[in-house]
């Protein structure tokens, strides 16, 4: 049987739904044809991509992947049928925070100047991979170690960690602070695009609370609040510098690499000039 794109606009309909009804009520489509369609799927790859155990479904490892392959390959498809991709095609650099560093408007001047047949979309993606293994993006700049797969990386450069505060915290009376220092604080993780755990701490001398945030944004808030300090990295003062928060370096904690990734196969036919183009501007 020929997969179509049906076929994955049906499965995704269910991933997000969690329901074969109001999945098919979403897609104009009768409970029994969707339900044949998510069959169909599933007999082509010879495994069960749902699990319909419950009331509410639960996808498998296997369909967990697949939602992930899916995803990207229908935004590769929309944006080949997009009519404006006739006139130019844009190179979509995604990221979840700071982006480059003090090196983005560097990056993003010269690559107007040497490439300016395509443009560079720089796109904040708040996922773990900058909407990466989405399709949402071409290539993305990513910080720690990149687990995904299907992905290359090129390491750019490494970052060390900083601690972020309120400016009345008792640690901002400290040149540098160590992670014994934090241990009676709660931290803030940002557990969807954070690169800080709880791992970076001795396991018997972690911190006993944190407090788990979504978002850049609700991390800088929490932390401006006083209700938790943070760890991150050299790049985050020049792109979230508030009055209310103080940076500090963290002295024993391991520096973070700064990789640039892109999906494994056919791409953008532009990312090889974007990697030795970022390699230029953070060599100087």
């Amino acid at each position: 049987m020929t997969i179509e794109l049906r076929h994955l606009r049906a499965f995704l309909a269910i991933a997000e739904e969690g329901n074969i009804t109001r999945a098919a009520a979403r897609l104009h489509l009768s409970q029994p044809a969707l339900s044949r369609t998510l069959r169909q799927l599933e007999d082509h790859f010879g495994a069960r991509l749902v699990d319909r155990s419950t009331h509410h479904l639960e996808l498998t490892s296997g369909g967990r992947m697949f939602r992930d392959k899916a995803l990207a390959a229908l935004a590769a498809v929309e944006t080949a049928l997009d009519p404006g991709a006739l006139r130019s095609w844009p190179l979509r650099l995604g990221h979840p925070w700071a982006a480059l560093g003090d090196h983005t408007v560097p990056l993003l001047r010269r690559w107007d100047e040497t490439h300016p047949g395509t443009p560079l979309e720089l796109l904040r993606v708040d996922d773990r991979t900058a909407g990466l293994t989405q399709g949402k993006v071409d290539a993305a700049l990513l910080r720690g170690e990149v687990t995904a797969a299907g992905l290359r990386t090129e390491v750019l450069m490494s970052e060390e960690r900083l601690v972020v505060m309120p400016a009345d915290s008792p640690l901002a009376t400290l040149p540098r602070i160590t992670l014994a220092d934090l241990a009676a604080h709660p931290i803030a993780v940002n557990t969807v695009s954070g690169n800080t755990t709880m791992d970076l701490w001795p396991p018997a001398a972690r911190p006993a609370a944190t407090i788990e945030v979504a978002n850049t944004d609700e991390w800088l808030i929490a932390i401006a609040a006083g209700r938790a300090v943070g760890i991150s990295t050299s790049a985050t003062p020049s792109h979230h510098a508030l009055p209310s928060l103080v940076f500090r370096p963290l002295a024993d904690a391991p520096a973070v690499p700064v990789v640039l990734a892109w999906r494994e196969g056919v791409g953008h036919p532009a990312i090889p000039n974007l990697v030795a183009l970022a390699h230029q501007v953070v060599r100087g």
